[in-house]
């Protein structure tokens, strides 16, 4: 069966989905300790949450990029995760769902949330030809997603280092296509809306 262009795929239960991250030791340490995340997470700033572990890898090369060193699987409320996505709003403009760029540019500095569909990856991280989403959270956003969304935060850098030496596929984290609301699905442009 194909692949669809746009559809997340993530780890989820009937109540939490899981989004990973990579931080500098000094944040990831003491997150991963404390289930939350400490002083130093800096909540002014623009965080971007990714639910595909591969896609994590890509970006942070296998967690050996500078400020990147840990990978962190944060488990957050899929009704937390579900309020960013219906309030997500595009990275780049999009000429069907903005009358112009303006538009979308007032909506890109209004919004808490923003959207970007990237190439999947696979295990040697070349680029996949369907999407992959990426949230990025600020504002009210971000103060959610720390102090409401997530329930645990675990440290996965030592899976990143084996998956990186071994590419064995029964390794990954067991992701598949994320249930969307149909109104949620058409917001983001994804596919595979499944409603509820």
């Amino acid at each position: 069966m194909r692949t669809p262009l746009r559809q997340i795929r993530a780890a989820y239960t009937d109540d939490t989905v899981t989004l990973y991250q990579a931080f500098a030791p000094e944040i990831a340490g003491p997150a991963a300790a404390d289930g939350r995340f400490p002083a130093a997470f800096d909540r002014g700033r623009m965080t971007w949450v990714k639910p595909s572990f591969l896609w994590m890898m890509h970006r942070s090369d296998w967690a050996r990029t500078a400020g990147q060193e840990r990978v962190l699987a944060v488990t957050v409320r899929r009704e937390g995760f579900e309020w960013a996505l219906a309030r997500a709003v595009p990275s780049s403009y999009d000429a069907e769902r903005y009358r112009s760029r303006d538009a979308w540019r007032r909506e890109v500095r209004r919004g808490a949330v923003r959207v970007q569909w990237d190439p999947e990856r696979d295990l040697r991280l070349q680029a996949l030809p369907w999407r992959s989403l990426q949230l990025g959270l600020r504002g009210e956003a971000v103060a959610r997603y720390a102090d409401e969304w997530i329930t645990a935060i675990e440290d996965v850098t030592a899976l990143a280092r084996r998956l990186h030496r071994e590419r064995e596929a029964a390794l990954l984290p067991a992701e598949r296509p994320y249930p969307l609301p149909e109104s949620i699905a058409a917001h983001l442009g994804a596919d595979g809306g499944q409603g509820r």
